[in-house]
């Protein structure tokens, strides 16, 4: 029996998984100073300090973006169509200021690992110190920063689907295996008895 509660343990860590950090979408308009200081945060301090986020800036003054624009508004129930609007995971933002930094970064923390989260933490102290430097070692990060554009993330929703369809067919796969595997521990330890 201890091996089946061990089998059972082990799928439920896979299917747990690990946890990332929460993806930001950044609604702005290039006109708006608050959205400048939004956007300067994000590039240049968060992506750093989060290795795993990824942020998406959408520009709202851009017509074909005016449709997401006001879904969002609607998803966060904001009557105006003030920008910044950032969307940190499931978490909704309108407007920027320096004080809402700390807010900014638990709502990326929400689902974040223990271990991730103290990386952060040392990656922010060393922002804190030598902020160039510490740009200068890790330019990859600006990859983690993209500007919406419909055409390619029609693609992408796309893509994500197809890829979404796979990792259910593995799981059933999966939880069928892991079964079949429980019903012939539990046969073999009903037969020893």
């Amino acid at each position: 029996m201890k091996k089946l509660s061990s089998v059972f343990a082990f799928v439920a860590m896979m299917f747990c998984g690990v946890a990332n950090a929460a993806d930001i979408t950044l609604y702005y308009s290039p006109t708006c100073p608050h959205c400048h200081h939004a956007r300067d945060f994000f590039v240049n301090k968060i992506v750093y300090e989060y290795p795993d986020v990824r942020v998406v800036q959408v520009n709202v003054m851009d017509r074909t973006n005016l449709p997401m624009f006001q879904e969002v508004l609607k998803k966060c129930n904001y009557d105006s169509g003030g920008v910044p609007v950032i969307v940190v995971g499931d978490k909704c933002f309108q407007g920027y200021a320096d004080f809402m930094e700390q807010e900014l970064r638990d709502a990326v923390e929400v689902d974040m690992p223990d271990a991730a989260k103290k990386q952060a933490a040392e990656n922010k102290k060393e922002m804190d110190t030598d902020a160039d430097a510490f740009r200068a070692r890790h330019p990859e990060r600006q990859n983690a920063i993209s500007e919406y554009n419909p055409s390619v993330a029609a693609d992408m929703e796309s893509e994500k689907k197809n890829n979404g369809a796979s990792s259910v067919y593995f799981y059933v796969l999966l939880i069928v295996l892991v079964a079949a595997l429980g019903f012939v521990l539990i046969r073999k330890d009903k037969k020893k008895k």
